[in-house]
């Protein structure tokens, strides 16, 4: 048996040892053995082990009313956690370290742990992407410690130097963060995690995104398809930054969430999730459907979710664009009707139908029509003024036709009109016209 496995075996007794005496209700005792074991496994690299016991000491010791103690045991479990990667556990025990700190009886040793517990936590919140819900969080602490203490403390300043770095996509307040990086006294657990959050809020405000529009204009009908560029070249520099000492493999976009003005809908986003590699390019296809016109159409910020590595989370905005979006021209559709059935010699009423079945209003419209000389017209005029005809609108009109003889002959019309922007449209329509023997 090797001596680390006697030295596991020999702290696994312990364990079971304070186990027993924490049911036994002896607290004292077993909040010592509890740390001590913590200890013993984390320096066999057994983390998941040495979570479980300083957990158990911290219970121990708020039992015992060491609060003093309990808090170090919280602050040793969620240390064990960072080096898991496992953020939002720690954040379980940081949360549960905030609720004891109340009882200390050192105003100074309050102010300390409320900042340091809240920062922590912060932190956790932050490199998973829920940097809202950690400032929720330092502004309830922000109520229960002295004011300038407040301001002036060095936790204060490492959060808020990150809070407007992502604020304002300036890395000079990460520059900040890594020049006093040893002057916020964190273990190295703590050291691990402040490392992986400047990383990760580094990528954030580094990486690039475009959006680009397949055309200058659309009409309500017509599709836009959107390219959104990712350039993840970026990740590759930070790769090879000495300070983070860590090398980017993957990002992975999980989401893509599109705002838009409320015309247009999302009919297509790219499947997820996708990968971009680091010092690579990618283009995806977003596809809008335009609803009907306004006067400020727009499209984004368009919103990535983003892991490193699986493990890392933050989100990304492109810029917003703002597409030229037209009604469609008007377009008139125009048919014929016999109301009597045609025959040779004898009067017959025809009838024309115009409806605007598009979506756009036609103005100033004049239909010419052209007759065979075979069809002779008896009355009615052949040429017809209207004012305009909006959307779904529909007027008729009749002329009253002679067939001189049998035959096929063609109608041909004319069709002039302007659209809302007094452009001019012309349309022929032809129809065929059989009369027989």
């Amino acid at each position: 048996m090797g001596k680390d496995e006697k030295q596991l075996n020999k702290t696994r007794q312990q364990f079971n040892k304070a186990e027993l005496l924490y049911k036994n209700k002896e607290f004292k005792k077993a909040g010592k053995i509890f740390d001590s074991v913590g200890n013993s496994y984390l320096k066999l690299f057994q983390f998941r082990l040495a979570e479980e016991s300083f957990f158990l000491a911290a219970k121990s010791f708020t039992k015992q009313r060491k609060y003093d103690f309990a808090l170090t045991s919280y602050r040793n479990a969620g240390n064990i956690c960072f080096f898991l990667d496992e953020f939002m556990e720690a954040h379980k025990y940081f949360n549960s370290a905030l609720k004891i700190v109340p009882r200390l009886d050192n105003e100074k040793d309050r102010n300390y742990n409320y900042l340091l517990f809240a920062s922590l936590s912060y932190l956790c919140y932050l490199i998973k992407a829920l940097p809202d819900q950690g400032l929720t969080l330092l502004k309830q602490v922000k109520k229960k410690v002295d004011d300038s203490y407040f301001k002036e403390h060095v936790f204060v300043r490492l959060v808020t130097d990150l809070i407007v770095a992502i604020r304002d996509k300036n890395k000079k307040y990460l520059d900040k963060v890594e020049q006093d990086f040893e002057k916020y006294k964190f273990t190295e657990a703590e050291k691990h995690l402040v490392k992986r959050v400047l990383l990760t809020t580094r990528s954030q405000i580094s990486l690039k995104t475009k959006l680009t529009l397949d055309k200058e204009q659309y009409t309500t009908k017509e599709l836009m398809n959107i390219g959104l560029t990712i350039d993840a070249k970026p990740l590759q520099v930070i790769s090879n930054h000495p300070f983070y000492d860590y090398e980017i493999q993957e990002l992975k976009i999980t989401k893509v969430n599109v705002n838009h003005s409320d015309n247009l809908s999302t009919t297509e986003k790219p499947a997820l999730p996708f990968i971009v590699q680091p010092g690579q390019q990618k283009q995806v296809e977003i596809v809008i459907k335009p609803n009907f016109q306004i006067d400020d159409n727009f499209i984004g910020p368009i919103v990535l979710s983003c892991e490193l590595d699986e493990k890392y989370d933050f989100t990304i905005e492109t810029q917003i664009i703002k597409p030229k979006l037209i009604s469609p021209p008007p377009a008139l559709d125009i048919s014929t009707r016999n109301l009597r059935p045609p025959l040779i010699d004898k009067s017959f009423p025809l009838e024309i139908l115009i409806s605007n079945k598009s979506d756009g209003e036609a103005l100033d419209i004049k239909i010419e029509v052209e007759f065979p000389e075979k069809l002779k017209v008896m009355r009615g005029t052949t040429t017809k003024q209207i004012y305009s005809l909006k959307t779904n609108d529909h007027m008729t009109w009749e002329i009253q036709l002679k067939p001189l003889e049998a035959g096929d002959f063609t109608i041909k019309m004319h069709v002039f009109f302007k659209d809302p922007d007094q452009n001019q449209l012309e349309q022929i329509k032809e129809f065929p016209f059989s009369i027989k023997l």
